[in-house]
């Protein structure tokens, strides 16, 4: 499958990571709106979070369910690209 980019929490990132080209892309340059730009930006400060508690499985589950339907939502917005998700809690690629 071939994905343009991949939502992904990994600790000091944007949340939005380029997956052909690799490195973090940000978030006002790709076109989002500004409220999905801060629900990520959001998302992200709760990954990092997690990352520092040494990533409860309960907590992660939370934030894989939320980063799945940021996924969704940055796929409705950016029609053109194929987006998936990584989990950076447990470490796969969730969709």
């Amino acid at each position: 499958m071939m994905t343009d980019l991949l939502i992904d929490g990994m600790l000091s990132g944007t949340g939005v990571r380029d997956a052909d080209a690799g490195g973090y892309v940000a978030l006002d340059d790709i076109g989002l709106s500004a409220q999905l730009v801060a629900d990520i930006a959001n998302w992200q400060r709760k990954y990092e979070h997690a990352h520092f508690t040494g990533f409860p499985a309960n907590v992660v589950a939370s934030l894989d369910e939320e980063g799945l339907v940021l996924a969704s939502r940055v796929q409705g917005e950016l029609i053109d690209k194929c987006i998936g998700y990584f989990s950076n809690g447990r470490m796969e690629r969730l969709a």
